[in-house]
């Protein structure tokens, strides 16, 4: 059997409906490249996409290994690895949770603030740079709220299974 994709341009600017997933996760790819690009040249070569995702996973206050597993969709055994690769790279630390000694909870070193802060600047300029892109802040601002539309909820979720690691 043969598969092959059937495309609906027909000469008429009929774009075929495979080609938005594409050009989103393009989008994406495009910005966070960008992003790593520039944060290694301010000090941070060894950060990867995931890390930003882990980051914000931990929060401000920390969070246990458990904790991190659970938000991120991935096992206790993953985020320990990713806790381990963090912590030897300066931009994670565990230590005890000052309201139960048992828990271990793990937080972001001064190098991990530090990667989050250059991080919202650089995706600042960047979204500057796209505004002179698309000709204006409102053509940007329209790009903005109808993905909120097509794609409504929390941007901040980060449970989605699969995404990270195993089934769940």
């Amino acid at each position: 059997m043969e598969l092959s994709i059937v495309s609906r341009d027909s000469g008429e600017g009929v774009t075929p409906g495979y080609e938005l997933p594409l050009r989103l996760l393009f989008a994406f790819r495009t910005v966070i490249d960008e992003l790593h690009e520039r944060i290694a040249r301010e000090g941070h070569p060894d950060l990867r996409p995931t890390h930003g995702f882990v980051f914000q996973a931990i929060g401000p206050h920390g969070t246990t290994a458990v904790e991190l597993g659970k938000r991120l969709g991935v096992s206790k055994q993953a985020a320990g690895k990713t806790v381990e690769q963090l912590e030897r790279l300066g931009y994670v630390e565990r230590g005890s949770d000052p309201a139960d000694a048992r828990r271990k909870v793990v937080r972001l070193t001064e190098r991990g603030v530090d990667c989050l802060v250059r991080s919202a600047r650089i995706f600042e300029e960047l979204r500057e740079e796209w505004v002179a892109q698309l000709g204006g802040e409102e053509r940007l601002r329209g790009l903005e709220d109808a993905l909120r539309t097509l794609a409504p909820g929390d941007p901040f979720r980060l449970d989605t299974p699969r995404w990270f690691g195993a089934d769940r």
